[in-house]
Order: structure tokens, then sequence, then C-alpha cells
């Protein structure tokens, strides 16, 4: 991806390069601001007010010159006018032919000024961006909410297409003239179905859209809104997407998952008298099952930060601890130790890579297919829900082997290790490993302090002058920036968790107690429905395996049908 600062400079009109966004010098006052603020104790207001009459500079020097273009574009228009007014008298095909041009000529113009407006819409933007996130302080609803509705503010001029729409429609009534009635009487807007075929009216319609996706997000600023569009996905990004992805390494993230839970849930109809076998009691079983909970907790930090280098160890180091853990908990019997049942399940836990799996979806499955991933790995997890409990259901059979004994109890555990086993094997065979961000754009961390708030990561305070120097040339852009961060890792569940903000927080609330009473239920379900009903384990087994895929139906409602009426919240 080519950065911001890059694009300005080969994207911009040569003789237009004075009325550009000052990128670097934005960039270059939002560093000593940072610098000013941190180091020099200046007032955090006057470093915002002073931002403030800069950017107004600099958005004033876009529209103003941005209004002398659409008056020349109007002049031109006007004179053209008045030849066609002529040329409808005469019906000369030839001098038709050279209007036609003309008109188009003005056509391509306006074009330019669009890409103009929304390259500069795009800096403004990013630095809008940058401010915040170096700054840390919510700047941009700031500056956009109080200059979107203000009658004096040049800010409008970036969003409100008034006098571009009076353009467009200007060329396109008199290109419709000429090319399809040759000067007729007949109008376009006595046959609104008729569609104008001349291409520079669909490059002009296609800039308009462009143009209006990157401004949008001033105007829905200026409301207050809480959802700020991104950037539009360009043809690079998608086909950087389609390289990494690679369906049989996708489908063995999700394989990955289904077994993971089929391994959680496995042991629950049977923890009980499991427990009782080795001289503890039966309410142990929730310390069995909660045990590999427990472990995932830490387990997801480092597999977060492991998946910065690599997806393919990651996952075998997952595979391997998954089959040491179930060895051990199918052991335990004969070991008649309850702690290396505990144990056992405490290695499962270790080997969790769900945080590895929902990270492949997110960076190496193209965005067009990445929902039916995503709904792929919460089918997963379901299936493996109900598939768990079943599967010990149907492992109500007893023998041994020299000194291994198989029964009801290590048979959930044995499977296991098979299955975790196959699965290493198909994983060392098929895994594709995709190409990292960080490989192809290897960006050297600044040093300094990084602090870190509920807003993101804030840039270091201490930057040397040669760093500096070599970011000027560089010249990230705002996506780059977050590509870099998305890939440091946290160093600790309490760095991770102040880099979380309030909404994500709640969520995560909202999905701990909707955990916390499902994991009491089913832990304790054996318990209570022998003390209560005398169930059997395989009724146990075929309760929780119905209970589990009551999860796909509910799934499918909420993620097919009323995510498309409702906004998430």
């Amino acid at each position: 991806m080519v950065n911001f600062g890059k694009r300005l400079m080969q994207d911009q009109v040569q003789e237009w390069k004075e009325y550009y966004i000052n990128y670097k010098l934005m960039k270059k006052r939002v560093k000593l601001y940072v610098q000013q603020t941190q180091v020099d104790g200046k007032d955090h207001q006057q470093v915002l007010k002073e931002f403030s009459r800069i950017l107004d500079e600099q958005i004033e020097k876009i529209v103003l010159f941005m209004l002398e273009q659409q008056g020349l574009l109007a002049i031109r228009l006007e004179k053209l006018g008045e030849v066609h007014g002529i040329l409808l008298e005469q019906r000369d095909i030839s001098r038709t032919y050279e209007l036609q041009e003309a008109y188009r000529a003005v056509g391509h113009d306006l074009v330019k000024l669009l890409k103009f407006v929304d390259l500069n819409a795009t800096g403004i933007r990013k630095i809008l961006k940058k401010f915040d996130k170096r700054f840390g302080y919510k700047f941009t609803n700031y500056y956009v909410s109080t200059r979107s509705n203000h009658p004096y503010s040049q800010l409008q001029g970036i969003f409100k297409h008034v006098a571009i729409g009076a353009v467009v429609g200007a060329l396109s009534r008199n290109l419709a003239l000429l090319q399809d009635h040759q000067g007729s009487q007949l109008s376009i807007y006595d046959q609104p179905s008729v569609i104008l075929k001349d291409p520079v009216i669909d490059l002009i319609n296609a800039s308009v859209d462009k143009l209006t996706h990157s401004t949008s997000f001033l105007h829905f600023l200026g409301q207050h809104a809480l959802i700020v569009q991104e950037d539009i996905p360009c043809a690079t990004d998608d086909h950087d997407d389609d390289q990494r992805y690679h369906f049989m390494s996708l489908l063995l993230n999700l394989a990955n998952t289904f077994l993971y839970m089929v391994n959680t849930y496995i042991v629950v109809p049977t923890a009980d008298d499991y427990s009782l076998s080795l001289g503890a009691a039966a309410t142990v079983c929730g310390v069995i099952i909660g045990s590999m909970a427990v472990a995932q907790v830490f387990s997801s930090v480092y597999f977060s930060a492991w998946s910065n280098k690599s997806y393919f160890k990651p996952l075998i180091f997952s595979s391997i601890m998954l089959l040491l853990g179930n060895l051990l908990y199918a052991l335990a019997y004969d070991l008649s130790s309850i702690a290396v049942l505990i144990i056992g399940r405490l290695l499962c836990g270790l080997g969790s890579a769900r945080a590895v799996n929902r990270r492949y979806i997110s960076d190496c499955v193209p965005l067009k297919l990445r929902m039916k991933a995503s709904a792929g790995f919460v089918s997963a997890s379901a299936l493996g829900m109900a598939c768990g409990p079943a599967l010990a259901g149907l492992l109500q059979i007893k023998f041994k082997i020299y000194y291994l004994t198989f029964n009801k109890n290590t048979l959930p555990g044995w499977v296991m290790a098979v299955a975790w086993l196959i699965y290493l094997i198909w994983l060392w065979i098929s895994f594709k490993e995709p190409v990292h961000d960080f490989e192809e754009n290897h960006f050297p961390q600044d040093s300094g302090v990084v602090e870190q708030s509920e807003h993101g990561i804030v840039q270091p305070l201490l930057i040397s002058e040669a760093k500096d120097d070599e970011e000027g040339e560089r010249d990230y852009d705002e996506s780059e920036e977050a590509s870099v961060k998305c890939h440091e890792p946290a160093s600790s569940i309490s760095s991770a968790y102040r880099l979380l903000t309030p909404s994500v927080k709640v969520q995560l609330l909202i999905y701990f107690m909707l955990k916390y009473a499902m994991e009491i239920l089913l832990a304790e379900s054996s318990v209570i429905t022998t003390f209560y009903f005398s169930w059997p384990t395989s009724s146990v087994a075929i309760f929780l395996a119905v209970l589990g895929l009551t999860v796909l139906p509910v799934n499918a409602i909420v993620g097919s049908y009323l995510t498309n009426i409702f906004e998430d919240r």
C-alpha cells in the first residue's frame, strides 16, 4: 500500500500543487505539539487553538481555489451554451461534434477538480485522526462538530457539493441534447428513464460518489454520529487479501475451533463420576471443567502476541499441548491422581488457539468472504459444544489393555488425544503460512515511552531527531500506523485491558455474564440431574447436546435476519 504522503505527491496536479493541503507540515506540527505538551508543559487549550487555526487556513486555501475553478468551469459552460444556442438553429453535424468534445473537455477538467477535492478531504481526515492518536485527545469530534454547521466555516465547502452538482447537471443536459437528439428541443427532464451514455458523465458520477464517501464522515461527525466510515477498500487491498487467503488453512482453523469446543464439553457428562472415582467430591467436576477456561485466560495473551509472527507455529503448539493434556486426563484414572487430571485440563486450556483462529479470519480472509468465515467460526463453536456431550454419551463402554483402563471417564481423553494427533498431521501437511503485514512493510519502532489509554495507543513522547527525519521521509499514513499498531502485542493482561474502549468493555461484560451463567449450568448439570432426576450419563449427554444445538438457529436468526434490520446497539 502506497502511504498517503507519497500518494499525495504522485496524484496531485503539478500546476495546482500550492493549493493542496500541506500534509507534511501538518504532521510536523502534530509532532511538535506532542513534544511541547508532554515535555515543555505547554497548555493543551493553546495547542488546540493553534492547530485549529492552522487547519482552518489550510481548508480555506483549498475551498477558495475550488470555488475559483468552479467559476472558471461555469464561465466555459456559459460560453459553450451560447454556441449551443446558435448551433440548434443551424444543425451543423461537424460543429455539433466539436461542441460535444468541448463539453467533454469541461467534464474531464471537472473530474480533475473532484479528484483535487477528494485528495484534500482524505488529507484532512488523516491529519485529524493522526492528531487524535498522537495527542490523545478527541479533537476530530470537536473540530468537525463546531465547523460543520457554522455559517462562516469553510469546512462545508469540502462536503457540500452544490456548485459541483450544478456543473454536472449542465454538462449532462447539454451532452444529452447533442448526443441523443442532435440538437432537437427534447429535454432529458421530459424523458427521465433515458440514461445518458456519454462516458465522461459516468466518470464524473463515479468521482462524485467517491468524493461523497470520502467526505461523508464530516457530515456524520457534524451530527455527532457514533460510527465513522472507513476508507473505501481499493483493488490492491482486495488483491492482497486474495493472495493471503488459503481455503484449506481456513478450514484447518475452523477444525481447530470445532475440536477445541468438543474437547471442552466432552468431559461434562462424566466429570462428576471421574471425580468420585478418584476420591474427590462430585462437585469437583466444576474445577475440572473450569480449569481449562482459567488456563485459556493466560494462553490468549501469548497466542495473540505469537500470531504477530506466525499462524502455523501457534497452531502446532496448540495441538501438541492439547494432545499432552488429553493423555494426562486419560492416564489420571490409572494413576489415581486428581492432580494429574487437573494438570491435564490446564494443559488443554493453555493450548487454546481461539485468538489465533479469530485473527486468521480477520487478517487473511478477503472482505467478501469474511462474514461467511465468521459465521463458520460461530457455527463450528456451537457444533463442537453440541458434539462434545453427544460423543461422551456414546463412549459408554469399558475394557482394559495391559495397565490402561478405557471406560466412560477415560475414553474422552483417549479419543481427543487421537483426534488432536490426526489434526496435527493434517495441519503439518496442508497449512499454508500467509504473508504477514510486518514482512511486507516492516517499520522500526520509535524509541521513547509509549503511552496507552482507552482511546488507543499514543505515539512515543520522546522521538529522536534522526527518526523524525526518517519518518518524515516515509510519511506514513494513518492506515499504515493502524496496521503497525494492530501488530504490537500487549505485554500483559492489564496492558491489553487498557487498550479496550468503553464500548468494548461493555460488550465483554455482557459476554462474561452470559458465559458465567452458561458454564454454571453446564458444569453442574450432571450433578444436579443425577441428584434430582437420577439421569444416567447418556441422558445428561443428550440434554447437553440438544442445548448446544439450540445455538445454531438463534445464531442464524440474529446473524442473518436481525442484524439486517437493527443496528448493533
